[in-house]
């Protein structure tokens, strides 16, 4: 029997019906604001309204229509067009971060070579400041490469945030996997790379699904970038777009809400389609070095 269980025998009636309710307490505390929006995209009204129930008293769909054009073609691609542009620019930029940092994550894991150190403290570093502190000398780049207003641009930024991160993620993953793998591979005849490619990057398959699931969100629900480089509707991403709906002088909170529930979904199935990589990628580097 294992320690948990054991302790769980142990546990009184009080302590379980203590522990059950601070976990019933802790669950609402945490989907209270999300069950508000979601009251409140399909309500009528388009004002918020603090209720110890979020419930909607007249259920209507009409701040989704706003949303996403229906009834109205012009509208309707647009928003087509904005979220095909959130969908590739995410997609883009969590395979370039993948891309680049899967190999130098593996070098990093596994060779000792001059500057290593200094690398690595650099990288470091770079994810001591957030992205936007970058945006003016961002902005004149992009500009002087005739790269504003478009997705190729905005994903060159996103990646350039996200290779770091992405880095040190795999780094720590390739350090679990065993070394002693690799060298058998090699004995038998494979080359470093024939390891690296049928040994080493399938035992990190998790760990690499988890990374570009953490770059597509990142690149997914980013705006302040994305709302500094693209000055075209046509060209902008979901998160850009939501905030129009937010004014100096008046809110539209229905379809703001709804937006916001149209804008997590893919990242809820892609959550859901890749539980288990995240479970086992989530821990795979949890080593020193």
């Amino acid at each position: 029997m294992s320690t948990d269980v054991a302790v769980t025998d142990r546990a009184s009636p009080f302590e379980r019906i203590a522990v059950n309710a601070i976990l019933v307490v802790a669950v609402v505390y945490a989907l209270y604001p999300v069950l508000w929006v979601i009251s409140l995209a399909f309500s009528s009204g388009s004002e918020p309204e603090l209720r110890a129930f979020p419930v909607p008293h007249n259920v209507s769909l009409d701040n989704f229509r706003i949303v996403t054009g229906w009834g109205d073609s012009a509208r309707g691609w647009l928003f087509a067009k904005q979220l095909m542009n959130s969908l590739v620019v995410s997609l883009a930029t969590a395979i370039m971060a993948v891309a680049i940092a899967t190999p130098t994550a593996y070098a990093l894991a596994r060779h000792d070579f001059v500057g290593k150190r200094s690398g690595l403290r650099t990288l470091l570093l770079t994810q001591m400041f957030p992205g936007v502190a970058s945006a003016v000398p961002l902005y004149l780049i992009l500009d002087a490469l005739h790269l504003l207003d478009t997705r190729t641009g905005l994903v060159l930024v996103y990646a350039a945030t996200a290779v770091p991160f992405a880095i040190f993620q795999l780094r720590g993953a390739f350090l679990a996997i065993p070394v002693d793998l690799e060298e058998a591979a090699m004995v038998d005849g494979a080359t470093r790379t024939q390891a690296f490619l049928k040994v080493a990057l399938p035992a990190a398959r998790p760990a690499i699904a988890v990374t570009a699931l953490f770059a597509f969100m990142s690149a997914w629900n980013e705006f302040i970038l994305a709302a500094t480089l693209i000055g075209r509707e046509s060209a902008f991403t979901l998160p850009v777009v939501l905030q129009s709906y937010v004014g100096e002088y008046n809110t539209s909170w229905g379809a703001f809400a709804a937006g916001a529930i149209l804008v997590s979904v893919p990242v809820m199935a892609l959550f859901y389609v890749a539980q288990r990589q995240l479970i086992s990628g989530l821990t795979s580097g949890g080593v020193k070095g």
